[in-house]
């Protein structure tokens, strides 16, 4: 991070920070916005069994972690993540960081997933919360993959920063008042009980803590992982969808509405706060509108009725292409395990296939070599696969840049 200007003033006391949210007089269309996502978000949590949904959980970490390095200007390509899964990394050593770089985001993510039930409201907002976040993260990569560059000592995980930084126009807070500022932020947020002005929190939130730029490093993928988790905790995502899909795909927005919210009040008409309330409004806007693109996006892909016609022409695919055994008559079982049931005993999953014991023995094989089913032990139960190799067929826009591989 470039050491700070001295044409910049250091902000010293959270009121500079304010308005955390915009006036009650703004609030109108926003708190609209925030009821049309928790209406739309329950509905699609409704959709599917929660075990048919692993798969694809899965897949969505491998999406979230592939959008995180994109945003931040670490690209790393889909088939590259994959090949890091089976412990296959690049030779070229700056591709195997970011590999690595992408299975922590996916691993903190998963954490955060397991942990989500035993965190309160007021721990979801905690300034430890974002340290623990900070630290999950890059805890989890070597010395070498933390270092900003060659001269510098490496990044130590979950310490706030010590320096003094500016980002673009912005000089961020003076590092010795970071705690008064998180605590501000965690304080003030936290607070926010109703549950439409939980959802503008969330919002709002990410940018403040952008804002703030407590780490001296990481700070826009523990802003991006803490949103996550935030909607995650008001039962919005299920774990179906994620803000981060949104960001990278408007990527130039993303930061453009990052940087407005960042400046000064400009005038009476703009609030009472030292930064721009209107930014902060259009900020929120922006968020929202993204969310409930993410959920009307993925409430089409997991249609039942558009399921059946995709799973065929995957195993159609399947058996007339890539032809490692699998067959067309696994349709009627994989779309049961999707759309109803979740999970299946294997003798039962056999007998949906309508085959012999040992064709169908050698069909479920062939479904596990090839993702299509997924179990968590040779004798377990079957579930709903989703390998990168069929988001084309089942869940196709989902991630554009897999599909092309």
């Amino acid at each position: 991070m470039p050491p700070i200007s001295q044409k910049f003033a250091l902000y010293s006391h959270p009121s500079e920070m304010e308005p955390l949210l915009p006036g009650e007089h703004r609030l109108g269309p926003l708190l609209e916005q925030a009821h049309d996502l928790m209406r739309s978000g329950g509905r699609l949590a409704g959709m599917c069994q929660p075990e048919a949904l692993r798969g694809l959980r899965s897949q969505l970490r491998a999406m979230h972690s592939y959008y995180s390095n994109k945003i931040e200007g670490q690209h790393t390509l889909p088939a590259e993540i994959e090949q890091a899964l089976r412990n296959d990394y690049a030779s070229d050593a700056d591709k195997a960081r970011r590999q690595r770089l992408a299975l922590a985001h996916m691993a903190t993510e998963a954490s955060m997933e397991v942990h989500l039930p035993q965190w309160d409201w007021a721990a979801v907002w905690s300034p430890r919360m974002l340290q623990d976040i900070h630290q999950d993260l890059f805890a989890r990569l070597p010395a070498d993959d933390r270092r900003l560059s060659a001269q510098e000592d490496p990044l130590h995980p979950g310490q706030l920063r010590s320096q003094q930084v500016s980002v673009g126009r912005h000089a961020a807070p003076d590092a010795g008042k970071l705690p008064a500022f998180l605590q501000r932020w965690s304080q003030f947020y936290a607070s926010t009980r109703r549950g439409e002005l939980q959802v503008l929190a969330a919002a709002a939130s990410h940018q403040r803590l952008a804002w703030i730029h407590p780490f001296r490093d990481g700070n826009g993928r523990v802003a991006r992982l803490h949103t996550h988790l935030v909607l995650s905790h008001l039962g919005l995502t299920n774990g179906t969808w994620s803000l981060l899909r949104g960001f990278a795909r408007s990527h130039d927005a993303y930061y453009a509405h990052l940087a407005a919210a960042d400046e000064a009040r400009a005038g009476d008409l703009d609030g009472r706060g030292s930064r721009t309330e209107r930014g902060l409004e259009h900020w929120i806007a922006y968020v929202l509108g993204l969310c409930l693109d993410q959920v009307q996006f993925m409430t089409e892909l997991l249609a039942l009725e558009g399921m059946r016609e995709r799973i065929a022409a995957c195993l159609a695919y399947e058996e007339q292409v890539v032809r490692q055994g699998v067959r067309h008559e696994a349709l009627r079982a994989l779309h049961y395990l999707f759309a109803t049931q979740g999970e299946l005993e294997r003798a039962d999953f056999k007998a949906m296939l309508g085959l012999g014991d040992r064709l169908a023995t050698a069909q479920v094989s062939a479904l596990l070599k090839r993702g299509l089913l997924d179990s968590d032990s040779p004798y377990g139960r079957l579930r709903f696969g989703v390998p990168q190799h069929a988001l084309r067929f089942y869940f196709p826009r989902l991630w554009p840049e897999a599909e092309v591989q």
